[in-house]
């Protein structure tokens, strides 16, 4: 197959961790050819397919550098995604304006003909962190307002709570309000830019200390083990981005009940990839955009993630 990546800059891959590198070496080795480019590569022009200026790519196998391009900017090859046989739109958050128009873009390239992992309109439709309130029975107290008389309501029933932005990644913008409401004010002003903004406040859940576990579902079924992200030197945060250490521990019970009921539904709708984040016996995100945490998984457990994807992303393909 012909695959295309739409993802960040090739240049600023951790190869050592990165997701996207993992598929593209597992992809290179059953033979698939690699391509390359990033959103701003992609332009529809009235009267022509959707198309992208693409770096055609192979991987070296060496740390650096990782791979050798047959075209630079700005002489990139222009190709309709139509006529690859699957693009995979690898591009990290956050889900901006321009993440969104993109969605918009590779949605006319499916109209087309083209194919697309994960599918355009279910990256726009599932926010990552409103998708969890679609299935309530597995989520801790959550709220979702931009009204501050709101929030001082759910802290004072709730005591313990995490604030965080919609729109955050990483870790970013989280914060921790205890029982004394410490800072709550300031806190809310500066979420929701005095009534502008709306975002999320849930109940904190102390099994955060045993980790924030990333669940990955690929093609609706789960990777039988998960990475524990443990929150370090006094953090509430466990995303590896803010400091937390990676541990990949097996699908407790619990685990694998969320994800059975979670990943088909998403599935059906066109998200290959997911990762839930599970805190505890809760869901506190779902991520579409770029899930990440293969190559964790697999140094410390010797499941091959990657394979698992590309099975599935064959199988796709094939029944597509």
């Amino acid at each position: 197959m012909q695959l295309l990546f739409v993802a960040d800059p090739l240049e600023s891959f951790k190869i050592y961790k990165d997701t996207t590198f993992a598929m593209m070496r597992e992809a290179q080795r059953r033979g698939h050819t690699l391509m390359a480019c990033e959103p701003k590569d992609l332009m529809w022009q009235r009267g022509a397919p959707v198309t992208a200026f693409v770096r055609d790519i192979r991987l070296t196998g060496e740390p650096e550098p990782w791979f050798q391009a047959g075209q630079q900017a700005p002489h990139e090859r222009p190709v309709a995604l139509k006529d690859v046989d699957a693009v995979l739109m690898r591009k990290d958050p956050p889900f901006d304006t321009e993440f969104f128009y993109a969605t918009h873009l590779l949605e006319q390239a499916e109209r087309e003909g083209a194919r697309v992992f994960n599918k355009p309109r279910a990256l726009r439709d599932h926010s990552e962190k409103l998708a969890v309130m679609e299935f309530q029975q597995f989520i801790a107290p959550t709220l979702v307002t931009r009204d501050g008389a709101d929030v001082r309501r759910f802290h004072a029933e709730h005591q313990d709570i995490i604030l965080k932005p919609l729109d955050g990644m990483g870790g970013m913008g989280i914060f921790r309000v205890g029982t004394n409401g410490l800072n709550l004010g300031s806190i809310i002003e500066t979420l929701n830019n005095h009534g502008a903004t709306t975002f999320m406040a849930q109940r904190y859940l102390p099994e955060i200390a045993q980790g924030d576990k990333r669940v990955l579902v690929i093609g609706g079924r789960p990777v039988p083990y998960a990475l524990a992200r443990i929150p370090q030197n006094g953090e509430v945060r466990g995303n590896l981005a803010a400091g937390g250490l990676g541990v990949a521990q097996p699908l407790s019970a619990r685990d694998r009940d969320i994800a059975e009921a979670i990943g088909p539904v998403l599935a059906a709708r066109g998200l290959l990839l997911v990762g839930l984040d599970v805190i505890g016996e809760h869901v506190t995100e779902i991520n579409v955009t770029s899930p990440t945490c293969f190559q964790e998984i697999t140094d410390q457990t010797g499941f091959d993630v990657a394979a698992m994807y590309l099975d599935a992303l064959e199988t796709a393909f094939a029944a597509a």
